[in-house]
């Protein structure tokens, strides 16, 4: 497994663009299965997930070519409709395959799916919502196994909570469903509207994206379609908090700061000195920043996928600052590898108290999962010598050569192979 060796104390400079937004590609990528037309993405972020999800659509058949940036999918001939544990196990996104099969071909059949070890984040909300569109499902030898009788039939469902997967994976097969489909306390975040976008262009009729209810509007079928994925928010924000975190001057470029609003104001709630735009944000140098307390949400409340950044970020600040996280049970696994840099952070249930005005000092570290590794590279670059973050194969789902691209900024970064 590869590692990172970091050397502290930096300082950077210059602008970065914001690539694709991993979080959008996938649920767009997996529409492609509802049509038997091409589909042509712009702006996808060449990430471990999404060559992956590649991976797992190839199996089915699906003809893709994959350049730089770009995909072009040709779903037509499609010959498998089980997906394989061995792709499944590495990404959650996987289990959104379920509703566009279940919806064009009435059966779909998917090993229990993996990931990050952030929570149980369980498939029930998905299934349940399927169910209500016509679907049953059993669990056999760890697969879930779905099918429908005739065809996915619309349906008022009301999400329990506005999971992102499941308002995914039930607007995508209510797409063909026929009649109306309501879904009511569906997730409101910009990947949902970039998707309901994507799959408009195909010929899909969705109202009310973006908004606590959406209504669609089954059609028989769809057609040839180009969209350009949007940039993605957690990246910026973490190059937001990168430079925050050196008191650098940088610009942060290629992305909707309108996406950003709830950091943007946390940030400047302690402190920060931002120039934003409607389509970047410059950081500048400022005076040392202060402690906040917030709690993580659903869409337009603070993402959880920023949370360990900016726990990092506290560590450093003035005072005593706290976050309380929401989303997921075990989304404070970063916690002990920054304590092990020099961090004061203590959690009792699902509260996390940063102590303040720590100094990070260089020292071998585990990644554990995404956002926790990219939390363990931010605390490194600040701190005083060098550190080692193992098993960084987390932070290439979802950062595009993170080595690269800090390292053309001026941090002195390098990857080394085990």
């Amino acid at each position: 497994m590869d590692k990172l060796i970091i050397k502290g104390n930096s300082q950077i400079s210059g602008s970065v663009n914001v690539h694709g937004s991993k979080n959008a590609a996938l649920p767009i990528i997996v529409s492609s299965l509802l049509s038997d037309k091409s589909l042509k993405l712009l702006n996808v972020p060449n990430v471990v997930d999404v060559s992956n999800l590649i991976k797992l659509l190839k199996n089915y058949g699906v003809k893709i070519l994959h350049n730089k940036n770009t995909v072009n999918i040709n779903p037509k001939k499609i010959k498998n409709l089980s997906a394989d544990y061995d792709v499944v196990r590495k990404m959650r996104a996987s289990i959104l395959i379920l509703g566009p099969l279940l919806s064009r071909f009435g059966e779909a059949k998917i090993s229990l799916p993996g990931g990050c070890a952030i929570g149980t984040r369980p498939i029930d909300i998905h299934l349940d919502g399927l169910s209500k569109l016509g679907a049953s499902f059993e669990i056999q030898n760890g697969f879930v196994v779905g099918n429908v009788k005739s065809q996915l039939i619309g349906n008022k469902i009301n999400l329990p909570f506005p999971s992102v997967g499941a308002t995914e994976n039930i607007l995508m097969a209510s797409v063909l469903a026929k009649g109306e489909t309501k879904i009511s306390n569906a997730a409101r975040e910009p990947e949902i509207e970039d998707l309901s976008n994507c799959l408009i262009k195909m010929g899909a009729k969705i109202e009310g994206h973006g908004s606590k209810t959406i209504y669609v509007q089954g059609v028989t079928n769809l057609k040839k379609a180009q969209h350009k994925i949007i940039s993605d928010r957690i990246v910026a924000g973490t190059y937001i908090i990168a430079a925050l975190i050196l008191n650098s001057k940088l610009e942060i470029k290629n992305f909707n700061t309108e996406y950003l609003k709830s950091l943007i104001n946390i940030l400047k709630k302690m402190g920060a000195n931002l120039n934003v735009n409607n389509n970047s944000i410059r950081v500048l140098k400022g005076p040392k920043l202060k402690s906040t307390n917030l709690s993580t949400s659903p869409y337009p409340g603070f993402p959880t996928d920023l949370q360990a950044q900016l726990m990092s970020l506290m560590c450093i600040s003035n005072g005593k600052s706290k976050i309380k996280e929401t989303i997921f049970e075990n989304r404070f696994m970063h916690v002990p590898e920054l304590n092990r840099l020099g961090a004061h952070i203590t959690v009792e249930k699902d509260t996390a108290t940063i102590i303040g005005n720590q100094i990070f000092k260089g020292a071998q570290v585990m990644a554990s999962d995404l956002r926790a590794s990219i939390s363990l590279v931010l605390a490194a670059m600040n701190a005083n010598g060098q550190t080692t973050i193992n098993r960084v194969y987390h932070l290439d789902r979802g950062y595009e050569n993170i080595e690269k691209t800090l390292g053309s900024l001026g941090v002195e970064i390098k990857r080394k192979k085990n």
